[in-house]
């Protein structure tokens, strides 16, 4: 039995492998890979030969001075946004030199799938190093050479492989028929097997994320001029651009994976797992913005229950969060997963199905890129607080389009404290900061 089974893997041209065996192959898996693209790929095993052990001994000498001269941790604590850069570009060279080599090996070897699959990572790893390379260098004549590279391998990721083409092709329209019939049914993002309530997929999480971040910002600007500060409009959002606060959004994510199986169950308990898995999170997320970029958006400190006892939730998380905060988590868990779910999940059926994709993948882009200025943003602002002159043309840019009157007045409810971030010493910040 295992015999036949072990077989006809081997004769089946969809599983990952199957190009390592001539015998198996089809015909158009056999058919050679032309010379041009195998002189590409002797290039590419070069490339990546020569760079990893450069990119290693690079690393490894800046390991052995650290080791050497304890001081120079003073440069660690300090990571502004260039040195983080300069790091995260190391990091991907070690990674692409490694993925060149066995890219150029599949070339060489006509392993047309495994070829595929790593010219699809190395798109992406070439990308990131192209923006990398603009974000410390600008716009100029470094950027010739990952573009050529991006394109050539766009090229050969689209046609190296027809047979695994083919076969997320079927893949695709097996997932729309799937669909279809479950929206016939009724269960259009229910999860079928019925041990939780959503399917757990991009798509869905997606919108559950950009819904809640617009509500929850609403929230909590009708909680401030109510609450806080009666009669006054604070901007709370979250984000450079949009109307979006992001940890609703993450913590609405956060509580649909963790509470998914638990719709069904007694309202104390989903009570209990929505604030504590609140609480944590907005503690996470406080100590994260301080730690990172000195900033502060809130402190429970000194926080009363019913204005009597001192609340001992905010007194051991250090003001991040609070009893009251943990139990308004509590209480949007379980009217979450109760009521706004099932609605949310009628109101996300409503994207077309000829749009169902192409825009939540264009949403996505552009939340990224979003969240990404934010964090750099967030980072020069950081700097210039702390005195720090721009150092990169990303940081110049930062400097120019988003100075620090902009950043007060998008981030009102947040302030930066140099002093009482894990970056700086505090004798280094300026006094007025």
């Amino acid at each position: 039995m295992s015999t036949i089974s072990d077989t006809t893997a081997r004769k089946d041209p969809g599983l990952p492998g199957n190009d390592l065996d001539p015998k198996t192959q089809t015909p158009e898996e056999r058919r050679r890979i032309p010379r041009l693209i195998k002189v590409y790929g002797i290039l590419c095993l070069i490339s990546g030969i020569v760079t990893l052990p450069l990119t290693v001994a690079l690393i490894v000498a800046v390991a052995l001075v650290v080791a050497h001269d304890p001081a120079q941790l003073s440069v660690a604590r300090d990571p502004t946004l260039t040195i983080v850069v300069t790091a995260l570009n190391v990091l991907l060279s070690l990674v692409g030199s490694i993925l060149l080599i066995r890219f150029g090996r599949s070339l060489l070897k006509n392993r047309r799938r495994n070829a595929a699959i790593w010219s699809e990572v190395l798109i992406a790893i070439t990308f990131a190093q192209g923006v990398i390379s603009i974000m410390l260098d600008g716009i100029g004549l470094q950027l010739i050479q990952p573009a050529i590279q991006l394109v050539i391998l766009l090229a050969i990721s689209v046609t190296i492989d027809p047979s695994l083409r083919q076969e997320r092709d079927l893949q695709r329209r097996l997932q729309v028929m799937q669909e279809r019939e479950a929206a016939e049914e009724g269960m259009l993002g229910r999860d079928i097997t019925g041990e939780g309530y959503i399917k757990l997929n991009f798509f869905n999480l997606f919108w559950v994320f950009m819904v809640c971040s617009v509500i929850g910002l609403m929230l909590e600007i009708i909680w401030h001029m109510t609450v806080v500060d009666p009669g006054v409009y604070q901007d709370r959002a979250g984000l450079l651009f949009g109307p979006f606060s992001p940890i609703y959004g993450v913590g609405a994510v956060l509580m649909t994976v963790a509470l998914n199986r638990f719709y069904r169950k007694h309202f104390a308990i989903i009570f209990l797992v929505s604030a504590a898995i609140g609480g944590a999170f907005e503690f996470a997320v406080s100590w994260f913005m301080q730690t990172a970029f000195g900033a502060v958006a809130w402190d429970y400190t000194g926080s009363m229950i019913f204005g009597v006892i001192p609340d001992p939730i905010a007194a051991l998380c250090d003001g991040r969060t609070s009893t009251m905060f943990a139990s308004i988590w509590g209480i949007l868990g379980l009217v979450w997963i109760k009521l706004l779910l099932p609605r949310l999940l009628k109101l996300i059926n409503l994207i077309p199905w000829k749009a169902r994709y192409s825009v939540t993948s264009l949403c996505a882009v552009l939340m990224l890129v979003n969240a990404v200025m934010t964090l750099q943003a967030l980072d020069c602002w950081f700097e210039r607080v702390s005195d720090i002159a721009p150092s990169s043309p990303v940081e110049e840019f930062y400097a120019d389009h988003f100075d620090n009157s902009y950043m007060e007045h998008r981030f009102q409810s947040m302030t930066i404290h140099p002093d009482n971030s894990g970056r700086m010493d505090s004798g280094s910040v300026a006094p007025n900061a």
